[in-house]
Parts: structure tokens; C-alpha cells; sequence
């Protein structure tokens, strides 16, 4: 017992200067919302973003990581307090049938768009899963069972930055482009739980616009990530060889979306108070302000106006083909 506690001390002590900054930044955030009307998340982001020097501090850095990471898992985990059986249900039957066949059109006309550019198909792959299912974990999961080829690790890394540069300006830009075509707050929803890679961009970007736009966002982005498993085994299956390193990492699987489930389960049920519920809620409210204000520490502009070009551009193309679907799906009334 006495080893678990310094263990869990020691570890407080490593992580407390990086939370002092992001927590400060967060009610900073509050404060500027509450008295100038504007989005929380949309200040912990900018305020973030000014403070990345802090990211490569080395007595920060672990504090912001872990709020940036780990609390932001608990944070979407207790967004199913937010969210009941209902409530999904109320979203009807299309909506329900739209996210695998969004993320299955948009992996292959991603695939044949690196093909296109000359990208090689593995790449072409790697991006496709990313725009298509969730960003940064659908890269690190899907590499995890691809065969190794050369340069296997930059080019994972270059796909998790450039998927987290991407998500980060649909976060800003979206709910304006969508507001501006009048689409309503659930159709917006949709919208950017289709169309936006990261889970926190998803999140800070649907409750930018409303609480009902957030959930429905949320709700149809951990949809998405459900499709995860089943495309990694998929393409572990697919792919032939006896390569050691293919096994699926733990680390890269999405465990809060089971998390998300687990809450949105218990509060179906009724069995809880409603101020429980409400606190708990509250609570996933600012564990996503703290996970926003360290992604904008850890954003740094310089580092995404370094990245090449031509496979940026791809991956701009299949966010843009990805936004196009997503469009045709709700203004035809598919939803």
C-alpha cells in the first residue's frame, strides 16, 4: 500500500506543473467565455496554441501530454451520462446506416486518390483509415497491422500530425461553413461527427455551436471509432506475411468509446439521480476544456507549415472528399 501511494505521489509530482498550466489556461478559457459570450473550447484552444513553448519544457511536458491524452478519454467516457438510448434512437434509422457507409465510400475513394497521386498503396491506406474512421489512433491501430516498409515510422508520425493539423482547423472553420448554410443544430451535428477526424476537434467544435450539436456530434464520432476493430482486423486478415510487429496494439484501441457506451448505458437505465447525472456531466465538461487547452499547448504552427506538400495535399483531398459525402448524405435527405 505504501509503495502504490509514492508510486501514485511520484507520478502527481511529475505531472503537476504541466496541469498547473493547462488548468490555469482552462479557467482562463471560463472566465473570457462567460464575460465575452463565446465558446469555452474555442478559447482554451487559441490561448493553447499561444503557450505551445511550454510543450517542449521538460517539467510541462508530461502534465500537458496527460491532459491532452488521458483526460480527454474520461472526458468523451462521461459524455454518456449526456446522452440517452432516446435520444440516439430519436436520430433515426438512416443516421444509424450512414457511418458505415461513409467510413467504407470514404476509405476507398481515399485509397484511389493516393493511387492517383502516386503514393504508395500502404500510405494510401494508412491516410485513408486516419481522414476515415479517427484520426490519429485509426493511423497508429492500422500501422500496427500493415506490413513494415521503408520509412514505416516517419510516415505514421507524419499522418498523425497532419491528421491532427487538419482536425484542428475543420474545428474552427466547420460549424462557420455549416451555420452559413443554414443547416440546423442537429444536422450540424451529424455533420461534424462525420466529417472531423480527432475525437477532441469533434467535441470542441459541436459544443462550440450547441450542447445538442456536441452530443449528437459526439455520438455519431464514437460510431465512427466503433468501426476501428473491424476494419484493423479486417486488413490483418487481408494482409499476408508472417511479420511479428503486425499484432494490434492495445494502446492504439479507442477503450473510451467502450467507456462512452458504459456511461450511456447507465444513464438509459434511469437507476441514477438526474443531479448526479448532471454533475457527472458537468464534470466531462471541463475534463474537455482541460484536454483542449493542452492540444492547443501542443499544437505548433511552425511544425505543420513544414510538412511536405504533395502528401499533404492528399490528405486535404480526402478530407474534402470525406466533407463531400457527408454534405450529399444530409442535403439530399438521406437523413
Amino acid at each position: 500500500m505504501n509503495s502504490l501511494f509514492l508510486n501514485f505521489q511520484n507520478r502527481l509530482q511529475i505531472l503537476f506543473p504541466g496541469l498547473v498550466v493547462v488548468g490555469t489556461i482552462a479557467a482562463a478559457a471560463g472566465f473570457l467565455s462567460i464575460h465575452y459570450k463565446a465558446p469555452v473550447m474555442l478559447f482554451a484552444l487559441l490561448i493553447g496554441i499561444a503557450f505551445n513553448f511550454l510543450a517542449n519544457d521538460e517539467r510541462c511536458a508530461p502534465g500537458i501530454e496527460f491532459s491532452s491524452k488521458k483526460i480527454l478519454r474520461f472526458g468523451v467516457a462521461l459524455l454518456g451520462f449526456r446522452v440517452t438510448f432516446d435520444q440516439i434512437l430519436g436520430l433515426g434509422t438512416n443516421v444509424l446506416l450512414l457511418v458505415p457507409i461513409l467510413v467504407i465510400s470514404s476509405i476507398a475513394i481515399s485509397w484511389i486518390l493516393a493511387k492517383l497521386m502516386g503514393r504508395k498503396y500502404l500510405f494510401g491506406l494508412l491516410t485513408a483509415c486516419a481522414v476515415a474512421i479517427c484520426g490519429a489512433a485509426a493511423a497508429l491501430a492500422v500501422a500496427s497491422v500493415l506490413p513494415n516498409w521503408k520509412d514505416r515510422h516517419r510516415d505514421t508520425l507524419f499522418i498523425v500530425v497532419c491528421v491532427t493539423a487538419l482536425s484542428t482547423f475543420a474545428m474552427i472553420t466547420y460549424p462557420i461553413l455549416f451555420k452559413v448554410a443554414e443547416f440546423s443544430d442537429v444536422e450540424i451535428g451529424i455533420l461534424i461527427g462525420s466529417t472531423i477526424h480527432d475525437v477532441a476537434q469533434v467535441v470542441g467544435a459541436g459544443y462550440a455551436v450547441s450542447n445538442e450539436t456536441g452530443d449528437v456530434a459526439t455520438f455519431i464520432k464514437l460510431l465512427r471509432i466503433s468501426m476501428l476493430p473491424i476494419v484493423v482486423i479486417l486488413i490483418a486478415l487481408l494482409m499476408k506475411g508472417d511479420d511479428e510487429s503486425r499484432t494490434i496494439s492495445s494502446k492504439a484501441f479507442p477503450w473510451f468509446a467502450l467507456g462512452f457506451a458504459l456511461c450511456l448505458l447507465i444513464n438509459s437505465s434511469g437507476f441514477i439521480p438526474m443531479v448526479f447525472s448532471g454533475f457527472l456531466s458537468s464534470v466531462s465538461q471541463w475534463f474537455l476544456v482541460f484536454a483542449i487547452a493542452g492540444l492547443g499547448v501542443s499544437t505548433s504552427l511552425k511544425s505543420m507549415m513544414e510538412l511536405g506538400g504533395k502528401s499533404i495535399l492528399l490528405m486535404v483531398l480526402q478530407t474534402i472528399a470525406l466533407l463531400a459525402i457527408a454534405i450529399l448524405a444530409v442535403s439530399t435527405d438521406y437523413i
